[in-house]
C-alpha cells in the first residue's frame, strides 16, 4: 500500500514556510546534540540563515510561539518540525538511474535518521542490474511497478538521464506515486495533484557563476555591458 505524504499547505502553511523547516530542523538537530534545551528565536534564526521575525511567523504556523524570556524547548520543536514535515513516520523510497548520482544518493547514510528508508535501486542497463550497492540489489526498470507496489513506495528519486525521464515520470505516477524528486536535467510534465521537486546542479553553479562575476565586476552587469548576440 502506497501512503500518502501529508501536504503541510493543505492545512494553511506556505510553500516558503515549508522550504525553511529543514532549516529550522537541521539547526536544532546541531542543538540537540550539543546538549542545548532551549533555544532563542534569534539564535535560531541566525543558525538557519534567516531574519528572525520571518522564523517566529513561520513558527507561529505550526502553533509553536515560545516562551518570552525562554525561547523554544530544542526537542519539542524538533518533533513539531518533524512530525509536520511527515518525518516521524517511515517513507519507503525508490530510486530510478544507478550512475554515479544513484548510486552516491543510495549510500548516503543520512536519509534514514531522517525518516526515508531507501527501498528500491532501479537501473536498465544490463551491467548494472544486480550490482549490490548498500545493501539492496539493483533491480530492471521492467520491475518498476512491482517495487513500488509490493515495498509501498511513496516517493521516487529519478536520476536518469534526460530522455528516458519522462517515461519513468509517467510509469511512476500511473503506479500511484505522487511524490518525486527529479535529478534529471529534463522538466517533467505531471498532472494536478502530484508534486515534483526538481534538483539541477549545474543551474545551481551557474547561478553562483553569475554572483562570482558580478562581484569580480564591482558591481551588478548592465546591458550595455552584455557580449554581442546576448538578448534580454
Amino acid at each position: 500500500m502506497i501512503r500518502r505524504i501529508p501536504q503541510a499547505r493543505d492545512r494553511g502553511i506556505p510553500d516558503a514556510t515549508v522550504a525553511r523547516l529543514p532549516l529550522y530542523l537541521r539547526a536544532l538537530n546541531g542543538m540537540a546534540e550539543r546538549g542545548t534545551p532551549t533555544v532563542s528565536s534569534e539564535d535560531l534564526a541566525v543558525a538557519a540563515g534567516v531574519n528572525s521575525a520571518k522564523l517566529r511567523k513561520d513558527l507561529s504556523h505550526l502553533g509553536s510561539y515560545g516562551t518570552r524570556g525562554v525561547g523554544y524547548d530544542v526537542q519539542y520543536l524538533i518533533y513539531q518540525i518533524s512530525r509536520e514535515l511527515g518525518l516521524t513516520q517511515d517513507w519507503a523510497v525508490a530510486i530510478v538511474g544507478v550512475g554515479n548520482l544513484g548510486r552516491a544518493l543510495a549510500n548516503y547514510g543520512g536519509f534514514a535518521s531522517r525518516g526515508f528508508r531507501i527501498a528500491g535501486l532501479l537501473d536498465a542497463d544490463p551491467h548494472v542490474v544486480g550490482d549490490r550497492i548498500a545493501g539492496l540489489v539493483v533491480e530492471h526498470t521492467d520491475e518498476l511497478e512491482t517495487v513500488i507496489r509490493q515495498r509501498g513506495v511513496s516517493i521516487v528519486v529519478i536520476a536518469t538521464p534526460a530522455a528516458p525521464a519522462q517515461q519513468v515520470c509517467d510509469r511512476v505516477i500511473a503506479a500511484g506515486v505522487t511524490s518525486i524528486l527529479n535529478f534529471a536535467p529534463v522538466v517533467l510534465a505531471v498532472p494536478d495533484g502530484v508534486d515534483v521537486r526538481k534538483v539541477d546542479l549545474s543551474i545551481e553553479l551557474q547561478i553562483l557563476a553569475f554572483h562570482e562575476q558580478r562581484k569580480a565586476n564591482g558591481g551588478p552587469i548592465m546591458a550595455e555591458e552584455w557580449p554581442d548576440g546576448v538578448v534580454m
